[in-house]
């Protein structure tokens, strides 16, 4: 690579952009140019900074926001490399539309198997629509025609998630959004702090971005965030929320302990700080009480039944602490009037049909015999799974790093996600990878994809980067 296609004039000013989408936006033209090759290594963060003129932490933003979009990949003590053709087209389809054939077992991302979701939508979407009167289909959405799906949500949720009411509960096109709206209902100022766990999916940091936060980890011990660090950052960064799944860490499955989860609401209350509990995998028993439950004030319950059902269902909710519903739900208007009623009514029918039960009954069992197999087969390993959920976290052994397990992985026909699409820039490295349960496929597949990983563990490369 040459220097001269870095220069100050890289991020020259643009009405209305940051810089760091300026930068992302210079590298994404250099790889259209053929300026940058793929395969090709950019700069270090420090020095491309210096090159073009702008703080590390921007450069950093820049990289993280292309790798999140599979432009870049970036692997912890390897650098940051223009991703190659064939990954860019991989890593920019979803985790649910990757590649998925005979050769090849995509575990990327949970993919839900149809154990009667489809048949069931289909027949209830027809029902709906023949009973829907006309005039709802010719205004916008609003409390009122949301209400029935607001009462399935209300009747469904556990005593350890608090108290609520129906006015608690606002309604948002999936967990994601309803994430989003909460923290640009509570957050103030030009450049907000949020905190999450050391280890997490990157939904936090793309809600992050979109409302222009920066985001600051808090490592774990066995029991969770360590509340001296968890105190430590909220002061030296003013921090105004807390993004944490207090039920089911996304990728490691792992809960945060009740007795930690009370050390940190306390910490919480005492300094402000709002905490945004995702409980979107849900387990069917939970561990212990929301942090809703434990912060009256300042705790917020996420859920969706996109992970347990059907992800086609753009349904998810946010149930408010006391007192913030009517901000919640002036901020949901200002996204999109509400949830549209064919979504919400449609919701409401399905969660009251006497064969829903059973459906999600049957997704669990095959997501739990998926789970049971791999974690089997890693069980020396010390993998992290929870029952319903459809991952599992697996440590590698040593000589193995990640980048290179998934390579050696994807040599057998298995896609896995790597450790590094669940970090920062800045984090230290993690040798382990998530294992997806991928439903489309038969369970025997899966198995047979399990023993695959299994002998690729067993015989690492002498390849293998030290």
């Amino acid at each position: 690579m040459t220097d001269t296609i870095w220069t100050e004039s890289t991020v020259a000013a643009a009405v209305g952009r940051a810089k760091y989408d300026r930068l992302a936006q210079a590298i994404r033209d250099r790889i259209a140019s053929g300026s940058l090759a793929p395969g090709q290594k950019l700069p270090p963060v420090r020095d491309l900074a210096w090159k073009v003129g702008v703080t590390p932490g921007t450069v950093s933003r820049a990289y993280r926001l292309l790798t999140d979009a599979g432009v870049l990949t970036a692997g912890v003590g390897r650098g940051t490399f223009v991703a190659e053709a064939e990954e860019v087209s991989r890593q920019v389809l979803s985790a649910e539309a990757g590649p998925d054939n005979d050769s090849v077992l995509n575990l990327t991302g949970p993919r839900m198997p149809d154990l009667g979701q489809t048949a069931l939508i289909a027949r209830v979407m027809q029902t709906t629509l023949a009973q829907m009167p006309s005039d709802v289909l010719t205004r916008y959405p609003s409390r009122i025609t949301d209400r029935p799906a607001r009462e399935i949500v209300l009747a469904g949720l556990d005593p350890l998630v608090g108290p609520a009411t129906l006015e608690d509960v606002v309604l948002a096109y999936g967990g994601q959004n309803a994430i989003v709206m909460i923290l640009q209902t509570v957050l103030n100022g030009p450049r907000p702090t949020i905190l999450t766990d050391a280890i997490s999916y990157n939904g936090f940091r793309n809600a992050a971005e979109v409302s222009r936060a920066d985001l600051v980890t808090v490592p774990w011990d066995d029991a969770g965030p360590v509340p001296d660090v968890f105190v430590s950052l909220v002061r030296k960064h003013g921090a105004q929320a807390y993004c944490t799944a207090s039920e089911v860490n996304n990728p490691t499955a792992r809960p945060i302990a009740p007795s930690r989860r009370q050390e940190i609401a306390a910490i919480a209350a005492r300094h402000g700080v709002h905490v945004i509990d995702d409980d979107c995998y849900t387990r069917p028993t939970r561990v212990g009480a929301s942090f809703r439950s434990l912060l009256p004030d300042l705790g917020w319950h996420v859920g969706s039944p996109s992970k347990t059902f059907s992800p086609a269902l753009r349904l998810g909710y946010a149930v408010a602490p006391e007192g913030w519903s009517g901000a919640l739900v002036r901020t949901a208007a200002g996204h999109a009037f509400g949830v549209s009623p064919l979504v919400t009514d449609l919701y409401a029918r399905l969660y009251r049909h006497p064969d829903q039960a059973a459906v999600l009954r049957a997704v669990r069992d095959r997501i739990d015999r998926d789970v049971a197999v791999a974690t089997e087969i890693f069980a020396d390993c010390g993998p992290g799974a929870a029952p319903g959920v459809p991952f599992v976290w697996l440590p590698l052994p040593a000589p193995w790093r990640s980048g290179d397990f998934v390579e050696a992985a994807k040599s057998r026909g298995v896609i896995l996600r790597a450790s590094e699409s669940f970090l920062t820039r800045d984090s230290p490295p993690v040798h382990a990878v998530r294992i997806a349960v991928n439903g489309t496929v038969p369970h025997a597949r899966f198995a047979a994809g399990m023993a695959d990983l299994r002998a690729v563990m067993d015989q690492p490369s002498a390849r293998i980067s030290v």
